[in-house]
Parts: C-alpha cells; structure tokens; sequence
C-alpha cells in the first residue's frame, strides 16, 4: 500500500516522522530507540532523510583552511531497509538532486527497486554549504521536477541513457515539499505555489510543508493552493520548538516567522527545559486545531526532539 493510500484510508488524522540516519560508525541502535519511543503512536510511514557529501575544512592556523575530505551521512537506503524489516512500517526515503548525478539516482531507484521501497520523497535538496547559491553536480539536476521526470521514466521501464529495462517492478510513488511561507530563493509564494502545481502535474501524489508555528499560514497556504486547482493532500510538517537559542535559530535556518505570543512566552523562560515546556504546549494546540480541521496527517520533524514529540504524541493521539 502506498504512502498516499495510508494517508486516504485513515479516518483520523495519521501520524508520521522524519529520522536522520546514523552518522558514520555511530551504529543504528539510536535510529532504533527512535522509532521504540514512537512506535506505540501507530505511525503510518517513517521519513528517511538523505544528505549530501560535505567537504571539511582543516584549520592551517594561520588564517587560511584547506579542503580535506569529503563526509556524508551514509545508509538512507540501507537504514530504510533495516527499518521495514525490523518494524514492517512503510519507510519514504528522500531523493534528492543536491549532490548527486543521474546515473547515482538511477542506482539508488534500483537498489529500492531491490528491496521492495517504492515510495519516496523527491526533493532538490539543500545547496553546500561552501555555495552561495545552489549549484547541481555535473550531470545533475537543478529543480525537483528534473527528478520527478528521471522517476517517471524509470517507471516506464526507460534509464537516464534511453535504453530499456528487460524486466520492470513496483513503480515508484512520490510526495514532494513545499513551503506555506515560501521557499527562501523563490520571489513571492505565488510563485512557490505555480511550482507545486509544475509538480503535481507530473507526478506528485503528496506534498509536506516546511515546519512552521502559525497555523493560520498553513489555512492561508492550502485555501491558494486549492483555488489553483492542486488537490493533493498538503500534510503540515511540524517541529516543536525546543530551546531559547531557536528563538533566532529557527527564522534563521527555515525561514519561517515566530508567533508573537509563542516569542513572547520563551521570552519569560530561563532554561531550555522551560523553552521546552513551552514549545510541547504550543505543539500540542496548535496539532489540535490542526486536526480539527480534518489534516489528513501530521508530519513531525524530530531531529533532536523526539522526547517533545512523545509527550505531544501522548495528548493528541
């Protein structure tokens, strides 16, 4: 069952999540206590997130760096196999373009394809963090739909070089993000949303947001994105605010607006275990009203936040 049947054929609001897989060495044990602290929540699918090679740069000591290595986060196929195994939870791995060629892509598809993975969350991804703007591999891709029609033929039996597949499988299906504050190098939100449409038209079955603490943003998002005519499920990704320092952290690295009373609220904490209380709260209404509105899921974003999410989890579902 693909992940938009799990999403339509829930009578509640389903529960989802988003994980990191394990930096190199670490092992999965902690990816697995993740899902042992959730599992009891019923959640219809799990993210996987994919990460592009890094480049670390060694301090010379006098003022100048030098390119030293390349560091990823490996396993995204691997975790997401090991998670479907051991849980048998649908698994939704990310594919990106950033930092990756099409003929890297199509061997990731193949090796899903293996392994019985066909949903998926296609996404251009971030740029480096040594670029100013964002600049695609050779032979890469530079907008999440080039990926989507790299996915589409795959499906149809065709590679990246136009010779066909002798044997065919389980077609890939998709979701794809999208941003009710727009995305930080679009313009305007129109033309966010005129690119989700682009989207949809090719193949999108889903779209998850970018996280955001103002709900009347996500009612704002969904009443333009319908009056487009897109009519796929935008499920809310939400991530419970958590420390004082995500007061600036957060509108910094996401781009997305505080809610005057939820500042106004972590202001009057000392602690982060205060900021914490706060922000489990906020989650927690603002998830209800969510949910009273007939979200058809609640996406949770829980890099270092899974405690939060447990107690969220606890009230709302």
């Amino acid at each position: 069952m693909k992940v938009i049947d799990l999403i339509n054929k829930n009578k509640k609001t389903a529960f989802s999540y988003e994980i990191l897989p394990p930096l190199k060495g670490t092992g999965i044990d902690k990816v697995y206590q993740t899902i042992e602290d959730l599992r009891e929540f019923d959640p219809q699918y799990i993210n996987i997130t994919t990460h592009r090679s890094e480049h670390v740069y060694r301090d010379l000591g006098n003022g100048l760096f030098q390119r030293d290595k390349l560091r990823r986060r490996p396993g995204t196929v691997a975790v997401a196999a090991a998670i479907q195994n051991k849980y048998n939870i649908k698994v939704v791995p990310h594919l990106l373009c950033s930092g990756f060629t099409r003929e890297e892509t199509e061997y990731v598809l193949l090796d899903l394809q293996f392994l019985g993975i066909t949903d998926l969350l296609v996404l251009r991804g971030d740029k480096a963090r040594h670029e100013s703007v964002f600049t695609p591999e050779e032979n890469g891709y530079h907008h999440a739909i080039e990926l989507q029609e790299q996915i589409n033929q795959f499906n149809k039996g065709i590679f990246v070089d136009g010779s066909e597949m002798k044997v065919t499988a389980t077609p890939f299906s998709y979701g794809v993000a999208c941003y009710p504050e727009r995305h930080e190098e679009a313009p305007n939100l129109e033309s966010d949303i005129y690119w989700l449409k682009k989207k949809v038209e090719a193949g999108a079955e889903y779209a998850v947001t970018q996280l955001f603490y103002d709900n009347k943003k996500y009612f704002d998002f969904v009443e333009k994105v319908r009056k487009e005519g897109i009519d796929i499920p935008i499920i809310p990704g939400i991530k419970p605010f958590k420390r004082l320092a995500h007061l600036s952290m957060l509108p910094k690295t996401f781009r997305t607006d505080l809610p005057e009373e939820l500042t106004k609220e972590v202001l009057t904490c000392k602690t982060d275990k205060e900021a914490q209380q706060v922000g489990i709260e906020w989650c927690v209404a603002q998830c209800k009203e969510l949910i009273a509105h007939g979200v058809p899921s609640i996406h949770f974003y829980s890099v270092a936040a899974v405690d939060s999410i447990r107690e969220i989890a606890k009230i709302i579902y």
